[in-house]
This record gives C-alpha cells, sequence and structure tokens, in this order.
C-alpha cells in the first residue's frame, strides 16, 4: 500500500483535513457555553480550485473588473462615525471612480459622482464639512441632497434645467457602522446582499465600535493577491513559523454562504505540521513573545491551559469597555474569526479589532490599497476616529505603532506579496491551483466573481 506523500495528514473515512482535533471538538472543551454563531457550519460545493493567471495580471480584465464587478456591487466605503455631523463629507475611491459621500440630513447619508457638472471638476479634494457641495474651479454648487444649488451667472446658462442636473447618486446603505454604496440602481439591497451575516455579529456588534487605528498601505501586488494572502491559514507554516506551537493552522475550519464566507483559525493549540507536542508554556511564548530571545512575559500556572489563561487575561482587559466580558468563551478570547463580505470587506468576529479592507491602486492591475482598520469597543462618549495613516509601497508597517506587535506579522504576511506578484507576470503556466478546503474562502470568492464577470 502506497501512501500520497501530499496528503499527510488524510484520515480514514474522513476526506482531506487534518489529523488535528477538529475545531467543533475544540469547542467542547471550552470554559464557558458556546454561543451557537461558533457551532453554525456551512460546506458548499465549489467550482474546480483552477484561476486563469490574467485575472490577476491583465489590463483586460481589471477592466472587465470595474465594469462588471465594482460598478455594479455593494462595497464599504467608510465608517458613520467619520461623518457624524450633517456636512460632513468624505471621498470613496475605487480605481478610477471617486464618489463623495456626505451626511445630508442626521439620518441620511448620500453618495454622488464627485464630478462636477459643469466642466467635470472633481467637487470635492478631502474630507471635510459644509453646507454646499460647491466646485472650486466655477463655483457651481449643489445642496447636500445632490440638488442644483446656485450657478454663477446664470442668465447664461438658459439651458441647464435644474431638475436635470441632480448629482448622479449611488445607493447607500449602513449595517454595523459601516456604510456601503452600489453604483448600480438595479441591483438587489443591502439587506439582501448581506445574507445571515449580521446574524453572525449579533453578539459582537461593530456598530458599538470606533477606528482606533486605521492604516494603509500601497501594495505592489495585485488587490486579489494581496486579500487571498488573508483568507487562510495554509500560508502560516513557512510564513509564521514562530507560531506554530500555539496555532493550530491546519485544524482551521472553514464555511462559506451566498455572498459571504468565514474562516475560524484556534490558537493556543498547537500546530499538526510540528514534529513535537509542546507545552503550554511553549504555546504562550508563541503567541506572546515576539522576540526568539526575550524571556517569557506570563507564566502558565500548573493545572491551567495556555488557552484558559489568554482568555482570562483577555476579560480582565476587556471588562472596562465590554459589557458581559465575563460570559466570553475562551474561544471568542484566543481565536481567529475572519470574515470576507464578497468582494473585499473582511471584517473579524468576536473582540479582535481588525477589519480590513482591499482596492485596486488606480486602474494599475499590479497595485493596489491594502487598509487596516482597529475597531475596538468602548464606554461614554464616543471617541473621534483616527485619521489615516498611509504608508509608502518602500515603508515598513513598523513605521505605523499605532498597529503594535501586529506591525511586524503584516510584515511577515505582506514579505511575499510583490514576488507572487512578479511570478505571475512572468508565468509559463495558465492557472493557479487553490486546494480543496483550507483555501475554501478564496474558491469561494472566485465563484462570485465569475457570476459577475460572465453576467
Amino acid at each position: 500500500m502506497t501512501t500520497d506523500p501530499l496528503l499527510p495528514f488524510r484520515k480514514p473515512n474522513q476526506g482531506p483535513r487534518s489529523e488535528g482535533i477538529t475545531y467543533q471538538q475544540l469547542l467542547d472543551s471550552d470554559s464557558r457555553a458556546v454561543p451557537e454563531v461558533l457551532r453554525w457550519q456551512s460546506a458548499r460545493e465549489l467550482p474546480p480550485a483552477r484561476v486563469p493567471i490574467a485575472r490577476y495580471t491583465s489590463h483586460e480584465f481589471h477592466a472587465l473588473e470595474v465594469e462588471k464587478l465594482w460598478k455594479k456591487v455593494w462595497q464599504f466605503a467608510c465608517r458613520e462615525e467619520q461623518i457624524p455631523e450633517v456636512g460632513d463629507h468624505t471621498l470613496y475611491q475605487i480605481a478610477d471612480l471617486e464618489l463623495v459621500i456626505v451626511r445630508a440630513a442626521p439620518n441620511e447619508i448620500r453618495a454622488f459622482r464627485n464630478t462636477c457638472l459643469h466642466r467635470g471638476r472633481a467637487i470635492k479634494d478631502c474630507d471635510g464639512r459644509s453646507q454646499e457641495l460647491r466646485c472650486p474651479f466655477h463655483g457651481w454648487s449643489w445642496n447636500l441632497d445632490g440638488s442644483l444649488k446656485t450657478v454663477p451667472a446664470r442668465w447664461d446658462f438658459p439651458h441647464v434645467n435644474r431638475g436635470e442636473y441632480h448629482l448622479p447618486e449611488a445607493r447607500v446603505g449602513t449595517w454595523g457602522g459601516y456604510v456601503f454604496v452600489n453604483l448600480d440602481p438595479d441591483g438587489v439591497s443591502l439587506e439582501t446582499w448581506l445574507g445571515d451575516l449580521p446574524k453572525h455579529f449579533t453578539r459582537w456588534p461593530h456598530e458599538k465600535k470606533y477606528i482606533e487605528a486605521w492604516v494603509g498601505k500601497r501594495m505592489q501586488c495585485n488587490w486579489k493577491v494581496c486579500q487571498e494572502a488573508f483568507m487562510e491559514a495554509y500560508h502560516v507554516i513557512l510564513t509564521h513559523p514562530q507560531m506554530l506551537p500555539g496555532i493550530g493552522d491546519c485544524n482551521s475550519q472553514y464555511d462559506a454562504w451566498d455572498s459571504f464566507s468565514r474562516a475560524i483559525t484556534p490558537n493556543m493549540t498547537p500546530s499538526p505540521h510540528l514534529g513535537w507536542q509542546p507545552s503550554e508554556q511553549d504555546q504562550l511564548d508563541a503567541m506572546l513573545t515576539r522576540d526568539v530571545d526575550s524571556e517569557p512575559q506570563v507564566r502558565v500556572p500548573d493545572g491551567v491551559t495556555a488557552r484558559q489563561l489568554m482568555a482570562q487575561m483577555a476579560r480582565m482587559q476587556l471588562k472596562a469597555s465590554v459589557p458581559g466580558a465575563s460570559d466570553l468563551t475562551d474561544a471568542e478570547l484566543n481565536d481567529s474569526f475572519y470574515y470576507t463580505l464578497f468582494p473585499n470587506f473582511h471584517p473579524w468576529g468576536a473582540h479582535n479589532r481588525i477589519t480590513y479592507r482591499f482596492r485596486p491602486d488606480g486602474n494599475d492591475p499590479n497595485s493596489c490599497l491594502m487598509e487596516v482598520f482597529f475597531l475596538s469597543a468602548f464606554r461614554g462618549k464616543r471617541p473621534a476616529p483616527a485619521k489615516f495613516h498611509l504608508l509608502g509601497p518602500d515603508q515598513d508597517w513598523t513605521n505605523a505603532p499605532e498597529l503594535g506587535f501586529l506591525a511586524k506579522v503584516f510584515n511577515q504576511d505582506t514579505g511575499n506579496l510583490f514576488r507572487v506578484q512578479a511570478g505571475l507576470r512572468a508565468a509559463a503556466h495558465s492557472h493557479v491551483t487553490l486546494a480543496g478546503y483550507q483555501e475554501t474562502k478564496p474558491r469561494h470568492f472566485h465563484a462570485l466573481l465569475e457570476k459577475f464577470i460572465s453576467a
């Protein structure tokens, strides 16, 4: 009997999955009652796992994405707390499209094409607050509801009908404190597009958080290359080897629903890739000790697991800002719950602060903008949101100290990506190949992308 060297973790009658503990089995040992959302599972039959390389490198495919995807789909544009007062506005760009998003009334947000209907100049150049939308070139202005307000030398424009010069508008919807826009007047509602995603976050409401940090970096790779690096734990074994004693990388659970997918990676549990059994202290050190030669920051007491200790420390830390923190499970306080709402919105579940967004950088398929939002809980008055900190392609993530120790992790995550893009451009083969299970999320993404591109 021969053994397939490419499937070292296959168990008889179990299919192609790791030999380690399943995530559901890990939940059975939790010190608290596990919420239903962590018990939900959704395995999907997905299309074959081959993706044409041209989707990552081709200018023609990028143009197709602009027309078939970005002009048709709901996409996260800003947070509500970024435009709290009437007249507050912010800009949102995707490829060569730009919208000005404005709070038109206390409970009304609108999004308009950022283009003057006179000679085409961008109406707004930056975020701010004003009681009208006035073009800096010749002074044409619009009310906050998009209706034409004033035209200097109005006598010279008898052919301009006020009713026909309303600013072209995108649809707007909100959920969880996020503002979404859609340029397609005929598409489904945001509520329909979100599907059951809000149910997943009932226990962890993002509308009760604020932007503690917001860092972006221009990456020298396609936006899909970049976001796919954050959709799976398959990369951990070589990209984050220092974490292996304390991260169950290939024990992760992957699920896919209609418009969104989820990965759950267990922490404070060892990787099945290891050839040895780490102690509880080894597991804790792998996740807490950032420098190889430094002493452990915390000692694991006898009779306590690293997973239990880490959860208890997190409960104490969250007690001041999160009601009911003492009832949060070990899983919620240890594990990584990373969702993707198609096409490019990545909110994390439980009380992890991360939300990602990935966008094309203009019309260059070889460049993109990666953004990291840290959303934190608060009590009392909502703190002002952090300003955007943009890093250049040659700047290190550690140039953003507000990211803390995760800056070094992001360096590991993104260090390969410009070479991935270079490799794709130089490739002699025609497709990339995705795993059947561990790359469920990228496969789900490409299945949805194909539906939009083929529509």
